[in-house]
């Protein structure tokens, strides 16, 4: 292709308006190390495989239907859940009639970890981060007056997705709802949790059997269900770039259909069913051009192994709103970041989305933030005009050769995880994890610096600003009420049947019986999700995670004004040479969830910055954080919280810190705090709150300035 004809008087226009300057000077270099230049033109496109594709033909890159929003809009979904079932109920109802098509269930921490809401380690977690269900009849309040033949379903599910998918199976045939009637997808992706969210249950070995014995299972029974959900939406959130988030998703999707093909399935059975979840961030155009490049990369990996059925090799995909990117300060601004990121998700072709509420970053939404969230899709399905055009960026210069990098950056990537030989065997190595936790780091290390600009916290600050609208709270009574549920069950049960039951379970999980047809007569009997896991964990073991904590990512990022973090390495220093050893702080996660990103990169952060820093398991109880604080020596505790547990989990390690004689060490807290939960906080004996969005080296400073104050005055 011939060079542009007026390119060089562009080019001799733009030298003249730069006055002396070149023009290179407006390159720049996005995070996932693409260059990106001012102009684009189609001299750009030539030679590129993914150009010159229509919409619904192979390999996909403008959609995998042919019409697209023209012939059918997107389904509207939102990711719902938090308290009891006939809480979350009733909020389904209102969402429905007001123009949501389709549910998306969020379970609690204890659900998703396998644990019955009167299990001890979960005492903080009960209906905070999603809906608490401990049984079928849980799960049928969940879904009372919603008919299952009619309503698409999907269950962000993973750890325990046997019992949950069981006991939604359970609940539609109570319903008088055939199992081949059934829509919706479970997500069931298990590879993810060990990279990013956590919340598996058992090793992965025989957490790959479960996808399969569920592939299985739904392919005969259950033609109309999607019994995977391929997601990278948790690897954004841990902060995995685009193609980053491309690359581990499609590989993850490789490893599970390789683990469908070793069990006997044959690809056309199973494939045509898996479908995709990715994370919108703002990063406008990258995101749209990440989910045209996951389809060409779905397509080139499914072509070989030959399937015959086209639906096999298309990349359907379900999109989220990020909520990482939603701040605390200014908080109305997450409305347009919403938009922002729903407009990536609908340009880039995404099949269902889920706009995330403006009030996430400190709470869980309410039924207002709620309905401006829905909206926001409304808006756009029926006022915008988006819908009336197939792929309205498709041939953008920019657009292609955005999709064409990705591409080519996420094959290498997707290469090389093959080599170490699939995504099990690297998430086995730490390769997938320890990038996204670096890309994390160097992340905030922007953030921190001003480097990212975000309204309202690192420019466009507000001086004073207060919380003025409602904040949802879920009360500790919810727990109350799931045990005597639980209690109630138990004691009007047959429970000869659920031994037996349980017993035929377990033997299924130690020979080759499908372990979803099994847990069904569990279910059917009364058995808990807490007792069915159990059932399996004494088969499989219990996953535990080795947790660690990468180093230099930060500082090395840190290159616009060093003087805030030189200020406070001196200071590190300055404590060694006075107390024989540098302030030590244990950075812990309490509770049961799984989201690591805010203590990996505050360990991270705060050891590049002088600080000795011990990493606690996820998991911990208050009482196992307390011991391991006092066993460390350390100065300093550091709370992260994200799943409202704070008022609970946090003033119980402060009371086990004192019953073993850790009265001395100062406690911090930091993540989705609502700033008037603050002085609960600081009443209960927290020193310092740090709030979303606070820049790290703000934080290090005040944490220095209290050990200082406590040891070097």
């Amino acid at each position: 292709m011939s060079e542009h004809p007026n390119l060089s008087k562009w080019t001799e226009l733009a030298e003249k308006q730069m006055k002396g300057k070149s023009l290179e000077t407006l390159d720049w270099t996005t995070p996932e190390g693409i260059k990106v230049k001012p102009l684009y033109t189609a001299e750009d496109l030539e030679d590129m495989e993914s150009v010159n594709t229509l919409p619904g033909m192979e390999p996909y890159v403008r959609g995998p239907m042919a019409t697209m929003y023209a012939g059918r809009p997107w389904t509207i979904r939102q990711y719902a859940g938090f308290s009891t079932a006939k809480e979350s109920n009733a909020f389904y109802h209102k969402a429905l009639a007001a123009g949501q098509k389709g549910l998306s269930v969020a379970f609690d921490l204890a659900t998703h970890r396998g644990y019955d809401s009167d299990h001890p380690r979960v005492a903080g977690d009960i209906g905070k981060a999603g809906v608490a269900i401990d049984s079928v009849e849980d799960m049928k309040i969940l879904f009372d007056g919603i008919p299952l033949d009619q309503m698409s379903v999907s269950m962000t599910m993973n750890g325990a997705v046997i019992p949950i998918l069981a006991g939604y199976i359970v609940a539609a045939e109570e319903q008088g709802v055939k199992h081949e009637q059934l829509s919706g997808t479970i997500q069931n992706d298990i590879l993810k949790e060990y990279l990013t969210r956590n919340t598996y249950i058992y090793p992965p070995e025989p957490s790959m059997r479960i996808i399969s014995d569920i592939m299985s299972f739904c392919s005969s029974n259950m033609p109309r269900y999607n019994t995977i959900s391929i997601s990278g939406y948790h690897m954004m959130e841990a902060g995995a770039n685009s193609v980053l988030q491309t690359a581990f998703t499609i590989a993850d999707g490789i490893e599970y259909v390789k683990a469908a093909l070793k069990s006997g399935m044959d690809i056309d059975t199973f494939a045509p069913r898996l479908s995709f979840f990715f994370g919108i961030g703002m990063n406008f155009f990258m995101d749209i051009a990440m989910l045209r490049a996951a389809r060409f990369l779905w397509h080139r990996a499914m072509s070989g192994f030959n399937p015959k059925n086209p639906k096999s090799s298309m990349l359907r995909t379900h999109c989220q709103t990020s909520g990482w990117s939603l701040t605390e300060q200014d908080p109305y601004n997450n409305v347009i970041r919403t938009t922002m990121e729903a407009l990536s998700a609908v340009l880039g072709g995404t099949q269902s989305l889920h706009t995330n509420s403006f009030d996430e970053a400190i709470g869980l939404p309410t039924d207002f933030s709620a309905r401006i969230a829905r909206n926001t899709q409304i808006i756009i399905q029926d006022e915008s005009n988006i819908t009336k055009v197939i792929d309205p960026l498709g041939g953008s210069y920019y657009l292609e050769s955005l999709t064409s990098a990705i591409i080519d950056e996420a094959q290498k990537i997707i290469d090389e995880i093959e080599e170490l030989g699939g995504m099990a065997k690297a998430i086995e190595s730490g390769m997938p994890k320890m990038r996204i936790e670096e890309s994390a780091a160097r992340k905030q290390a922007r953030i921190d610096q001003g480097l990212d600009v975000i309204v309202g916290v690192n420019k466009y600050q507000l001086a004073n600003e207060k919380i003025d609208f409602e904040i949802r709270e879920v009360p500790a009574s919810v727990r109350d009420e799931q045990i005597a549920r639980i209690k109630e069950i138990k004691s009007t049960r047959d429970q000869a049947a659920v031994d037996k039951a349980l017993a035929d379970l377990r033997t299924a999980a130690e020979g080759g019986g499908n372990l979803l047809e099994a847990a069904l007569p569990a279910v059917r009997a009364r058995a808990t999700v807490g007792e069915i896991s159990d059932a399996m964990e004494a088969v499989f073991g219990r996953f535990v995670a080795t947790t660690r904590c990468i180093s230099g990512a930060y500082s090395s990022e840190f290159v616009a004004d060093t003087r805030a973090i030189d200020n406070i390495k001196n200071r590190t220093n300055a404590f060694f040479d006075k107390q024989g050893r540098r302030p030590r702080m244990l950075v812990t996660k309490m509770g049961q969830d799984g989201h690591d990103r805010g203590f990996k990169v505050v360990a991270s952060a705060y050891a590049d910055l002088g600080f000795d820093v011990d990493i606690s398991p996820m998991f911990q109880t208050p009482a196992e954080a307390a011991k391991m604080a006092i066993e460390n020596d350390v100065h300093v505790v550091g709370a992260s919280s994200l799943a409202a547990g704070h008022k609970s989990l946090i003033p119980e390690l402060i009371n086990e810190l004192k019953k073993i004689g850790g009265e001395d060490i100062i406690v911090v807290a930091g993540g989705v705090i609502p700033p008037m939960d603050y002085d609960f906080l600081y009443e209960a004996g927290v020193k310092a709150v740090f709030g979303p969005g606070t820049p790290i080296p703000d934080s290090a400073d005040k944490t220095l300035r209290l050990l200082e104050e406590k040891y070097l005055s």
